[in-house]
C-alpha cells in the first residue's frame, strides 16, 4: 500500500484529504507542522508528500529546501497553497517539487495529479549526488564559492583532475535552471546541426575531452562559434595532460584553448577524507531511500576505513564500494570486516604503476615515494602501525615521510 504524508497546519484540510486518499485505498500520515513531517522523513520514507507552503513555524519552501540540501528529496511532493502566485509554483518547482495544487482542491485535480506523480516515481532513478551537500571540508567550501562566481560569468569552463572525480558535480553548479543540458558524447553527431538552437543558453557538457571521437572532435570544432553566439556554455573535463590531447586525440590547439579559457582543478578524496564518511552515509542513504538495497547504516569502524583507504579511482570507486557494500552485506549494520572484505578490489596494481621518467631523479624517486607509500595504505586500510611494520620503518619516520610527500594519514595506529 502506497503511503501519503499530508503536511497542513489546517486540521480541517488534513482530516478531509485524509478521508479522501484512504477511501482511494491510500495509506495516510499526517503533520500539522514543518517539525513534524521532519520528524517523520528522517524516520521513514514516504512514497509522496503533499505539503502546504504557509505554515506558522516553518513554511514549506523552506522545508523543501531543506530536504533537497540533505538529500531526503527522494520522494514526489506536491505543493498546496490557497494563496500561491505563478513565481512561488516556480520557485517549488526549481526546487524539487513535482506539482502545485490550488486551494480549494478540487477533489478530480487532486486524485489525478497524486496519481501522475506516483506514476512518475515508480519511474523514478536513483538520485545524483549534489554538489551542495557533499561536504564540508574547507577545501569543497573553497570550490563551491569559486564555482557560484564563475557561475556569473558566460565562459567555457575546463576542470581538471583524477579520473573519478565525477565532474559532472562540479559541472552542474554552472548550469542554470529550465535551461537545457546536453552531454556532447550524444549529441555530437552528424545530424546535428541544430544543435546550437537546441542547447541555447544551456551547457554542452563534455564528460572527458580524450572520450570523444575524433569525428565528434571536427563537429565540436566546426560549431564552437555557433555554440557561443547562441550563448552556450561549454563545460568539459579531462584526465589527460593538454599536450597529450593535441598529440594523441586530434584536437587543436585553438578549440583546446577555447575550451580552457577559464580552468578549474578538481580535488581528489585524497585532498578531503575527512568528507568520505558524510559522503558514504549521503550515497548509502540514497540507495536505501530509493530501495536500491534493505535498510542499512555504517559503524563508525567502517567509516573510518573508509576515510583512510587513498581511494585512487575517487568518487566513482567510492561510489561503486558503497554500492558493492549495501548489496553484499550481511547485516543492517555495516561493520569493519565488511569494509576489509572489498577494499583490496579498489587497490591500486603495482603492475599499473607509471613513473615519470623525463624528470629530475629528487622528482621521479618523490614520485615512486608517493605511489609506494598509497599503495601500503590502501592495503592496510590506513593503518600506520601495519605500514611502518611491512615498509620496515620507525613509525615516527613514517609520519615524517608521509607529510614531507602530501599523503593524508588520518593519525590511525591500529
Amino acid at each position: 500500500m502506497q503511503q501519503i504524508l499530508v503536511v497542513d497546519d489546517e486540521i480541517g484540510i488534513r482530516e478531509l484529504l485524509s478521508e479522501i486518499l484512504s477511501d482511494e485505498g491510500y495509506q495516510v500520515r499526517l503533520a500539522e507542522n514543518a517539525g513534524e513531517a521532519r520528524a517523520f522523513r528522517s524516520r521513514a520514507r514516504p512514497d509522496l508528500v503533499l505539503l502546504d507552503i504557509w505554515m506558522p513555524d516553518t513554511d514549506g519552501i523552506t522545508l523543501l529546501k531543506e530536504w533537497s540540501a540533505n538529500g531526503l528529496l527522494t520522494m514526489p511532493v506536491i505543493m498546496m497553497s490557497g494563496h500561491g502566485t505563478i513565481e512561488t509554483a516556480v520557485e517549488a518547482t526549481r526546487i524539487g517539487a513535482t506539482d502545485f495544487l490550488e486551494k480549494p482542491i478540487a477533489l478530480q485535480k487532486l486524485l489525478a495529479t497524486v496519481k501522475r506523480a506516483l506514476r512518475t516515481e515508480e519511474r523514478r532513478v536513483s538520485t545524483p549526488l549534489s554538489l551542495v551537500g557533499l561536504g564540508r571540508s574547507a577545501v569543497l567550501a573553497d570550490l563551491r564559492r569559486r564555482l557560484a562566481q564563475v557561475a556569473a560569468v558566460a565562459v567555457p569552463v575546463l576542470f581538471r583532475g583524477e579520473r573519478g572525480a565525477m565532474p559532472e558535480l562540479y559541472a552542474r553548479a554552472l548550469h542554470q535552471a529550465n535551461t537545457p543540458w546536453l552531454i556532447a558524447s550524444e549529441v555530437l553527431t552528424d545530424d546535428g546541426a541544430d544543435l546550437p538552437s537546441r542547447a541555447a543558453g544551456g551547457v554542452l557538457f563534455v564528460e572527458e575531452l580524450a572520450e570523444l571521437s575524433r569525428n565528434q572532435i571536427r563537429h565540436l570544432t566546426h560549431l564552437a562559434n555557433k555554440l557561443e553566439r547562441s550563448k552556450v556554455r561549454l563545460v568539459s573535463f579531462t584526465a589527460e595532460n593538454p599536450r597529450k590531447l593535441i598529440q594523441s586525440h586530434g584536437y587543436d590547439s585553438e578549440l583546446l584553448a577555447r575550451l580552457s579559457e577559464l580552468t578549474i582543478a578538481l580535488p581528489s578524496l585524497r585532498e578531503h577524507p575527512e568528507d568520505i564518511p558524510d559522503i558514504a552515509n549521503l550515497m548509502l542513504a540514497q540507495l536505501v531511500e530509493t530501495r536500491y538495497c534493505p535498510p542499512r547504516q555504517f559503524e563508525t569502524s567502517a567509516l573510518n576505513l573508509l576515510r583512510n583507504f587513498s581511494w585512487p579511482g575517487n568518487l566513482d570507486d567510492l561510489t561503486s564500494a558503497v554500492r558493492s557494500l549495501a548489496l553484499t552485506s550481511l547485516e543492517e549494520t555495516i561493520g569493519a570486516p565488511d569494509v576489509e572484505r572489498i577494499l583490496p578490489q579498489y587497490a591500486p596494481r603495482t603492475a599499473e604503476l607509471t613513473l615519470p621518467l623525463e624528470v629530475p631523479l629528487r622528482e621521479a624517486r618523490e614520485a615512486f615515494e608517493r605511489a609506494y607509500f598509497e599503495h601500503h595504505l590502501a592495503l592496510e586500510g590506513g593503518s600506520i602501525a601495519r605500514v611502518a611494520e611491512k615498509c620496515g620503518l620507525e613509525r615516527t619516520h613514517l609520519y615524517r615521510k608521509l607529510k614531507q610527500l602530501g599523503i593524508g594519514t588520518g593519525r590511525r595506529e591500529e
